[in-house]
């Protein structure tokens, strides 16, 4: 039976004659993955977990800008330019045109899927079209215009085509407010969807070759102060609280509509990883498809952190979802991996509020590194030089989940809570 280490070695043989770059605007989107493989190599921003890293690792560069540069501009810059050869192998976090465009300019190979694929399985209106049939996993929905959607005296969900971390996702709970987004996106498409009151999970799946690898269930830490101003903003994962919430009966449920999702990805090219967000009915307890997420989740390095820590106790088939992410783009051949199963964990993340940064940001810094060092859960907290509101301005990452039930803090939960404040 295949186990972790062949499929190290197999990474290793297929890299023997090319070298494999990461290109990542932060050092945690690569963090999971091969460190000690041969050929592979990390670009990314300075801070001060890339700076730690690179004293450690000799495969990560680090480019220093007055700015953080985004992965797009990391390809462009010339210290890249000088350092990939043609031939050479990309891979990125999230693909997009600009990023395809400067591979083809500079004849690297990327790895990750069509951007035009992504975008179209990803995008809220565009998504339902290509779901077909598989649409009947989303909550009672309707595609239209902005401007033709009436108020039916009932609330529900309105969602612009694009967006992020719930950043086009807007509750209308009255007429008021539909009409307040009419008038500024009249003519913009949008998806509405009826309102469902529940908790939301979320996974990190793989596709290699025909298999379809099933990740481990999260539930979605969603809006909660101080760590966002935003209702719809994703800010954590809790890997414990899944069992507690969730019966055999809606796991299975959940695997249904994931290898649903998995199977029509393969049969239009899709390779690697991709994450689906999906929610459970409070009353009815039906699962619901709320998002596909046709890119690296962002909490796949975290996951195969976690996943390290346990797979010496499973089976030898047992992998990372990087180590899958990874050998599923590369055209590794599937032999019965699994990926390793995780009952515990979490991570948070502080976004830029209207209260944060405070005005005076060291003080927030001087309590994040005493939590680090007063907790022992805390595995890593990592801080970002983000200013728009919205982005990430810290990590937090636990051993234990912090959650007690949809919506609420555990005892761990209430003191990492506390302790920013």
């Amino acid at each position: 039976m295949a186990n972790s280490s062949q499929l190290s070695k197999s990474l290793a043989k297929r890299l023997s004659n090319h070298r494999l770059f990461y290109v990542c605007r932060d050092i945690e989107r690569a963090i999971g993955s091969e460190q000690g493989l041969k050929n592979y190599y990390i670009i990314t921003n300075y801070s001060n977990l890339a700076s730690r890293m690179a004293s450690q690792y000799q495969n990560i560069i680090i480019i220093k800008n007055k700015s953080t540069l985004d992965t797009a501009e990391l390809l462009n810059h010339h210290e890249t330019i000088k350092t990939i050869k043609p031939k050479d192998f990309v891979l990125v976090f999230k693909n997009n045109a600009i990023i395809e465009k400067a591979c083809r300019t500079h004849k690297w190979k990327l790895l990750n899927p069509s951007s035009q694929l992504a975008d179209k399985v990803e995008s809220k209106v565009s998504q339902v079209e290509w779901l077909g049939s598989l649409a009947k996993f989303l909550p009672p929905h309707q595609i239209s215009t902005c401007a033709q959607i009436q108020w039916q005296h009932k609330k529900f969900i309105l969602q612009f085509n694009h967006s992020h971390t719930g950043s086009g996702t807007f509750l209308i709970d009255s007429q008021k407010k539909l009409k307040e987004l009419q008038k500024k996106f009249s003519n913009r498409p949008v998806r509405i969807m009826d309102f469902i009151s529940g908790p939301v999970f979320t996974n990190n799946n793989v596709v290699w070759g025909a298999k379809t690898l099933i990740g481990n269930i999260s539930y979605q830490i969603t809006g909660l102060m101080p760590f966002t101003d935003n209702k719809f903003s994703t800010i954590g994962n809790d890997f414990a609280l899944p069992e507690t919430l969730l019966e055999k009966k809606q796991v299975k449920q959940y695997a249904k509509i994931v290898m649903s999702i998995g199977k029509r990805l393969h049969k239009q090219g899709w390779k690697g990883l991709f994450g689906a967000d999906i929610i459970m009915d409070a009353k009815t307890k039906r699962l619901y498809l709320l998002e596909i997420n046709a890119r690296q989740p962002a909490s796949t390095g975290f996951e195969s952190q976690l996943q390290n820590l346990h797979i010496k106790q499973q089976k030898d088939s047992h992998i990372n979802t990087f180590q899958a992410h990874f050998a599923a783009l590369l055209g590794i051949k599937f032999q019965n991996y699994q990926l390793t199963a995780i009952q515990t964990g979490s991570q948070i993340v502080q976004r830029v509020t209207a209260e944060k940064p405070y005005k005076n940001i060291n003080e927030y810094w001087k309590k994040l590194k005493k939590l680090a060092s007063t907790n022992p859960a805390v595995i890593n907290i990592l801080p970002y030089n983000n200013t728009a509101p919205g982005s990430d301005l810290a990590r937090i990452q636990l051993s234990e989940g912090i959650m007690a039930k949809h919506g609420y803090f555990n005892k761990l939960g209430k003191e990492i809570q506390a302790s920013i404040c």
